[in-house]
């Protein structure tokens, strides 16, 4: 028999990141029932995974301080699943079923790396950036290991930094940006001192390393895992030895559940007003989803999403010019490491582009779209549901997702099977 445990709340926020936890934080400071639930074990997000206990940043201790203090329920290890009625979603962890209910809610639900192939990409040990970073956190050895950091966006400082203070040995990191554009950011990093400062302590972290722009992965080489990567810098490639390859191309938002919620898109993100409200009434959303911006924009959008959902507007105005400004920074931000055309290039005709399906290069290029690809190759039709390949169909055909059915996620049969307590007159 299924195991549900069922939930009213006033607002309901799905993602314990920095908009999610910024986003409880302001709707419970107007005395509402506020339950916040993510699928990972400890709230903090991607960036600050495993900091719960021991946060390694001013900011980060700030917030968990913050929601601690909060009359806010928390549930980890739960995943949203499916919307199972009107204003109720299904969830669900390992031990048991989850029914919520809710008045507003706020999709807090940030944004994964993007992977583009090429030669060698499955092979054991080349990872994305941020996943190998997230390995070493949870315990993965890295002392005295040799690891390329490739790809493109200013995470790549950090993660190699932090790879640097936990013994790997970073031989070089690899940015596809222009090197014009990279100089131009750092111009514009003088209108924003706190992002300037933070770039030249990650710089002064990484001065002996080299920091190559017009530079991308070309083919990793290697038997049973990788052993080197073939870098291409302008006319000219070099392979280097290494033991790991982390690599990610900046960062795609999550929003398969807004997209099943019926929340309209704009050039891929979740379109919101200037309360963050989707265009689903009652559903705000607030992070990454809405747009690439960092934990600052991430952490504005937060607090006025939840100021909002409760009913506090004049509040939430309050915050719109510290909005405008971070979201000038994003929009720099994300012209410097727009991705260069040249990638687009890098699949040969054997690369696997679905690693689910097992889905060639070749058996997708005489298609015009991803439903009628996914109808005769089943590329994103695995268990990851094209979270790793539809971002990347995306850049190499323009192809784009039309709409999420349910469950978004891999879930047991009898959760699927639960009936909303709505329908059998509220019992549970």
């Amino acid at each position: 028999m299924t195991n549900v445990r069922s939930f009213d709340t006033d607002v309901l926020v799905v993602g314990g990141g920095p908009a999610g936890l910024a986003a409880a934080y302001s709707a419970a400071q107007g005395g509402r029932r506020v339950l916040l639930v993510d699928e990972n074990p400890t709230l903090g997000g991607q960036i600050w995974r495993g900091e719960w206990i021991a946060p390694r940043s001013s900011e980060a201790a700030s917030w968990f301080d913050r929601v601690r203090r909060a009359r806010i329920s928390f549930l980890t290890g739960v995943r949203i699943i499916a919307e199972v009625a009107g204003k109720t979603l299904l969830g669900e962890s390992q031990e048991a079923t989850y029914e919520f209910r809710y008045k507003t809610m706020i999709l807090a639900t940030g944004a994964r790396e993007r992977f583009l192939p090429f030669p060698g990409w499955t092979l054991p040990n080349v990872m994305g950036a941020g996943g190998l970073q997230a390995l070493v956190k949870a315990g993965l050895p890295i002392l005295g290991k040799r690891v390329v950091v490739a790809g493109t966006g200013p995470l790549l400082l950090a993660i190699a930094a932090y790879l640097r203070a936990q013994g790997a040995k970073v031989l070089t990191i690899a940015e596809q940006a222009p090197r014009s554009q990279v100089l131009s950011l750092g111009w514009a990093l003088l209108r924003f001192p706190s992002k300037a400062w933070q770039a030249a302590l990650l710089r002064g972290q990484l001065w002996r390393i080299p920091y190559d722009s017009d530079c991308w992965p070309v083919s990793a080489h290697g038997e049973g895992r990788v052993q080197s990567v073939v870098l291409r810098q302008g006319s000219n490639t070099r392979e280097i030895p290494c033991d790991y390859l982390a690599c990610g191309f900046h960062l795609v938002p999550n929003v398969e559940l807004a997209l099943l919620l019926g929340c309209e898109l704009r050039d891929g993100y979740v379109r919101v007003n200037e309360f963050q409200e989707t265009s689903r009434a009652d559903i705000f959303c607030a992070g990454e989803p809405t747009g690439i911006g960092g934990v600052d924009l991430a952490l504005t959008e937060g607090q006025i999403a939840g100021y909002a959902a409760t009913g506090r507007l004049e509040a939430a105005r309050t915050l719109f010019g510290r909005r405008a400004y971070w979201q000038r920074f994003a929009s720099r931000l994300n012209r410097a490491f727009a991705l260069r055309p040249e990638l687009k290039s890098l699949p040969d005709a054997r690369t696997i582009i679905c690693r689910c399906e097992d889905v060639p290069f070749e058996r997708l290029k005489g298609y015009g779209s991803w439903k009628e690809a996914k109808l005769q190759t089943r590329c994103g039709m695995g268990p990851c549901q094209g979270r790793i390949c539809g971002p990347a169909v995306e850049f190499l055909f323009g192809w784009t997702v039309e709409s999420h059915r349910p469950p978004i996620f891999p879930a047991r049969v009898e959760s699927l099977m639960w009936i909303p307590s709505s329908e059998r007159g509220g019992e549970i």
